[in-house]
Formats: C-alpha cells, sequence, structure tokens
C-alpha cells in the first residue's frame, strides 16, 4: 500500500488506448474519451471533497455517443450508454450507487446536449 491506508490505494491497472485525433472536441480527442475521463474526474472530486463519501479510488468509465453523418463528417449527437465500475465502501447498496453516479457524477460530467430520457 506505499504507506498509504488501503482505502486511499487503487488497484494500478489503469490505461488509455487511442490512436487519433480528431477536431469534434476542444481537447482534440474522441468525445467518448473526453467524457470518460470527466467521469473519472468527478468521482475523484466527489470522492474527496466528502461528497460521496463511500467512493473509494479506483474507478473506471466508458462511453458510447451516438453519431450522426453531416456532410461527410461524424457528429455526436447524443450519449447512447455509460458504464461506471468504482469501488466504494462495502456499506453501500447497489440502488444507492446507481442513483448517485446517476444523479449527481453524470449530469456533472456530460453536458445537457448529449443526454436524454433514454
Amino acid at each position: 500500500t506505499c504507506g498509504r491506508d488501503e482505502l486511499n490505494v487503487g488497484a494500478g491497472d489503469q490505461g488509455h488506448m487511442f490512436g487519433y485525433a480528431t477536431d469534434e472536441t476542444p481537447e482534440l480527442m474522441p468525445l467518448t474519451h473526453v467524457l470518460s475521463s470527466r467521469i473519472c474526474e468527478y468521482l475523484s472530486k466527489f470522492r474527496n471533497d466528502g461528497s460521496i463519501d463511500w467512493l473509494l479510488p479506483d474507478a473506471k468509465s466508458q462511453v458510447t455517443v451516438e453519431y450522426k453523418e453531416e456532410n461527410g463528417a461524424m457528429v455526436p449527437q447524443r450519449v447512447h450508454t455509460v458504464v461506471i465500475s468504482t469501488q466504494h465502501k462495502d456499506s453501500v447498496d447497489n440502488d444507492t450507487l446507481r442513483k448517485t453516479l446517476r444523479d449527481l457524477v453524470i449530469p456533472a460530467a456530460i453536458p445537457d446536449k448529449y443526454l436524454d430520457e433514454n
């Protein structure tokens, strides 16, 4: 645990795999990558500031975006799927976990224009 409390150490297996740049975001990265990274950033923020006191440090996310071809370019339309896997205290139940991620983390990380009732 590197001299740290075992509740503050993640798995250590983080990684990103992308092989291209794009102009669909200011970061010149695919929107799916940017949104997934934002989700992890907000998980860390909410864990560190105590907003979500049952979060632990290891997390992963995946975002699937629906695109539409417009004049030869693929333009992001909406987020189709969000998958979040996060380490958490044993005391939290799945309903609380799911509701908190859906109501707090996802809206903080993903702009409204990409979210809909689905």
